[in-house]
């Protein structure tokens, strides 16, 4: 198949921006990750994503659109396009040299127990503007083939690591709103599973009581002290005992109870259990990683990576000291699902989502 030049897109659970990546990609191998890109939200702006997320709570339909949601996506959509522009204007190409845009949208609602995932984002009206085709809604098909519809990219990590000389098995994790594994070893497909909460109740917590949008290099969370009855009682969850493939609503644990414990007190212990729960999810895989290749906002937390380093067994290193784009590899991700579902390819499989078996996915929306 011929390789494509593709940009993927990203809004995740952090609610911090619009990530844009340029990859040239066959669908199979990943022959140049190019330029990347970003677009903050404003605080205004998030906090009508924090709006659509609590109005989202009650859906029963995807498609429907009840309080801030259809102000949420037209956001959503007119950012993604801002970022994608800006882009192209920074790396001066044309609309005409994206073969298309891998639209992830902005997840506002996941519950696979009731087949039921809603990313905010219309790809006809992006695909519009842009000029360019847009693949979106990534995750309905496996969702409505019983699958868990996340996470997406353990097949993007996969063709990644074909390039790297580490032993394996090894480990790739994202630590976004929250945090997912991929596991990887010999040829078998990819074991991935979302591990339990990543920045968001960090976020939500300091957001709440600082103004901040995250704890910047983990500053707060190093001058306090993780409290270690919370991180139990947390970790008491039954989510935490089932077996794999499973995935996460950003929300199911943002009302980790912190209210008692002073702010420095609670960032530790919101950065604890994030570590807490992925040493966890090491019960959970075949055998312990060797390697664990660290990616995402929790990344840049120097806090998290200490805390990371002392509860993994093996080496743990951020995406960014094997050359990898940890900000952007989820936007990268999109761009490659993008090809992979233009030319039928699966993107999910029984191990990484629960589906039976491997499944493309993805719609098609032509300019």
């Amino acid at each position: 198949m011929p390789a494509l030049k593709a940009i993927g897109t990203m809004s995740g659970t952090s609610l911090d921006g619009v990530d844009v990546a340029l990859l040239e990609t066959d669908g199979e191998s990943v022959l140049r990750a190019r330029s990347t890109g970003y677009r903050p939200y404003s605080a205004d702006e998030r906090a009508l994503l924090r709006a659509a997320l609590a109005d989202a709570a009650v859906l029963t339909d995807r498609a429907a659109r009840p309080g801030s949601l259809r102000e949420a996506e037209a956001l959503i959509t007119r950012a993604h396009a801002e970022a994608v522009e800006a882009f192209l204007a920074r790396t001066k190409m044309a609309s005409r040299d994206i073969a298309v845009i891998g639209f992830h949208g902005q997840t506002v609602l996941h519950r696979p127990m009731n087949w039921l995932t809603v990313q905010l984002g219309d790809g006809p009206a992006l695909a519009k503007r842009l000029g360019i085709r847009v693949v979106f809604d990534f995750r309905a098909a496996d969702v409505a083939a019983g699958g868990q519809g996340a996470p997406l990219v353990p097949v993007f990590h996969r063709a990644l690591a074909q390039a790297l000389d580490l032993p394996r098995p090894l480990a790739i994790v994202n630590i976004g709103g929250v945090a997912n594994i991929t596991y990887l070893d010999g040829d078998s497909d990819p074991i991935a599973f979302d591990t339990g909460p990543g920045n968001a109740p960090l976020d939500d917590l300091v957001s709440a009581r600082t103004g901040a949008s995250f704890d910047r290099d983990g500053k707060l969370a190093a001058r306090g002290k993780a409290h270690a009855e919370t991180i139990t009682k947390v970790l008491a969850n039954p989510y935490f005992g089932l077996r794999p493939p499973k995935s996460l609503d950003r929300e199911q644990f943002a009302r980790i109870s912190l209210d008692a414990l002073s702010t420095e007190d609670a960032a530790a212990t919101a950065t604890a259990i994030v570590a807490a729960s992925m040493a966890k999810a090491q019960d959970h895989l075949p055998k312990p990683p060797v390697n664990w290749i660290i990616a995402g906002g929790g990344a840049r937390n120097p806090t998290l990576m200490a805390m990371l380093h002392e509860r993994l067994a093996g080496s743990v290193m951020r995406a960014d000291k094997i050359g990898w784009s940890g900000d952007a590899l989820e936007a990268q991700a999109f761009a490659y699902l993008a090809v992979r579902s233009l030319n039928g390819l699966p993107i999910t499989f029984p191990t990484t989502t629960g589906v039976g078996r491997p499944l493309t996915g993805g719609v098609v929306a032509m300019p």
